[in-house]
């Protein structure tokens, strides 16, 4: 993958790069959207632990297929309002580590639950 921040764009803003150029016959993974409820069925009740259910989610998808987070090409988050962006952005870099993928952030009104404060749809290839 080429990881890249083009000289005539603004440098980015958060834990992201502009652009990843996947090479031709690299084998890819496309996650469905991954809300914050956890293996046992439980929905934390606020958004930093229903964020934190999601990363575990994508990771144990990426695990699956063989990958890892560093696989990443594309990340879009979801957030139904901005409750801490503080421990946001710290739960997010702690996850994604030195790895910057190209990324999409959202604040919408309403996920498929009203219970659900996150999803994270991710795109991976190797």
């Amino acid at each position: 993958m080429k990881y890249t921040n083009p000289a005539t764009l603004h440098p980015p803003v958060g834990s992201y790069v502009h652009q990843v150029e996947v090479p031709a016959g690299a084998r890819w993974l496309v996650m469905a959207g991954q809300v914050g409820r956890t293996a046992d069925g439980r929905v934390p009740a606020d958004q930093i632990g229903q964020l934190e259910a999601a990363l575990d989610n994508v990771r144990q998808n990426l695990e699956d297929a063989g990958m890892g987070v560093k696989d990443i090409v594309k990340v879009t988050w979801y957030f139904v309002g901005d409750d801490d962006p503080e421990r946001r952005r710290e739960v997010i870099g702690r996850w994604l580590g030195d790895h910057r993928p190209a990324s999409t952030l959202l604040f919408i009104s309403a996920l498929a639950s009203p219970d659900y404060r996150v999803e994270v749809d991710a795109w991976a290839a190797r």
